[in-house]
């Protein structure tokens, strides 16, 4: 499956962004998705997953209450609602796949090329 992230960008703190993952090679109905972020020199850090029936749901704590993951199957798509960005907030943002739940990188081996998302005054 080929992921292709958008939506990132320059954002003020307090602001919103939605993040979007359109899924081309495979239906995402047979994954679990995903949103990871990195900053340089730092490990990819787990945002939210999402199981494939919308079912179950998993969120960083750093990031719960603000951010929401959902999906559209039909449409082969996955969104990331990012709410009250802070600056902590910036970082790439990665969408991934994956045949089984997980909130470690190293599980889901299909990734996306990466969006920025910025917070910024």
């Amino acid at each position: 499956v080929q992921l292709v992230e958008s939506g990132g960008g320059l954002v003020q703190p307090g602001g919103s962004l939605r993040l979007s993952c359109a899924a081309s090679g495979s239906t995402i109905s047979n994954y679990y998705m995903g949103w990871f972020r990195q900053n340089p020199g730092k490990d990819r850090e787990f945002v939210a997953t999402i199981s494939q029936n919308s079912a179950h749901t998993a969120v960083a704590e750093s990031v719960k209450g603000r951010f929401t993951i959902s999906r559209d199957n039909a449409e082969n798509t996955v969104y990331l609602q990012a709410n009250n960005l802070n600056t902590e907030d910036t970082a790439v943002y990665y969408c991934v796949a994956s045949t089984a739940y997980s909130t470690s990188a190293s599980m889901y081996p299909y990734w996306g090329q990466g969006t920025q998302v910025t917070v910024s005054s």
